[in-house]
């Protein structure tokens, strides 16, 4: 089984990854910003190091995947390969942060390995106002990310809503983290749960 959970920078994925880990007694498979050659540079040049960050995250992504599916576990995903290839990279792009060429390098690169995997079976999207993503940032102190700006965040949540909108891949549950405070409120973690039962299991 293969649970994912995505969201915007400072959503709270890892957490509620953990929480959830811990709960259901899953595998966690983190995304990897510890030892991602990758970030410091992006966030202090995005332009030159967009194209790089964006094949390090999907190489990394892809074979996360296949080891879930070849592993047999019961796993739960913190940010999943489509938010790369359907969010950030097209963002960037926009941006003017990515070229055309390197874009559709990118794009074709995705669609081949998307042909070779599958959907999570339940997608989790933490939907979250960007106030709460800045206070999230902030509070979690992380040096590279102290340059990302609100428009940033708010063209990536734009994308984000219209990605979850759109999404027909697998079964959805969007968690409203403006709402759930999962970190503090133990009830508030158990209605998520709960919900999560009702998705997976068919319980309500």
């Amino acid at each position: 089984m293969h649970v994912a959970i995505a969201g915007n920078i400072g959503a709270g994925k890892t957490t509620l990854t953990e929480l959830l880990a811990k709960h259901y007694n899953w595998e966690p498979h983190f995304e990897d910003v510890v030892d991602n050659p990758y970030l410091d540079d992006f966030y202090n040049q995005m332009e030159r190091w967009s194209f790089n960050l964006q094949v390090y995250f999907l190489n990394s992504r892809f074979r996360q995947i296949l080891q879930i599916r070849e592993s047999g576990k019961k796993i739960i995903q913190d940010r999943t390969i489509y938010e790369d290839a359907y969010i950030f990279a097209p963002n960037l792009h926009a941006m003017g942060l990515m070229t055309n060429r390197d874009f559709d390098n990118y794009r074709s690169l995705f669609e081949m390995m998307e042909n070779l995997v599958q959907s999570p079976d339940l997608l989790i999207y933490l939907r979250s106002s960007i106030p709460n993503l800045v206070n999230q940032i902030h509070k979690r102190g992380r040096e590279y990310e102290n340059t990302i700006s609100i428009d940033y965040l708010s063209r990536l949540n734009e994308r984000y809503e219209a990605f979850i909108h759109q999404y027909t891949k697998g079964k959805l549950l969007i968690v409203d983290v403006d709402r759930y405070n999962f970190v503090d409120n133990q009830e508030d973690l158990g209605e998520i749960i709960t919900r999560i039962d009702g998705e997976m299991y068919g319980l309500f």
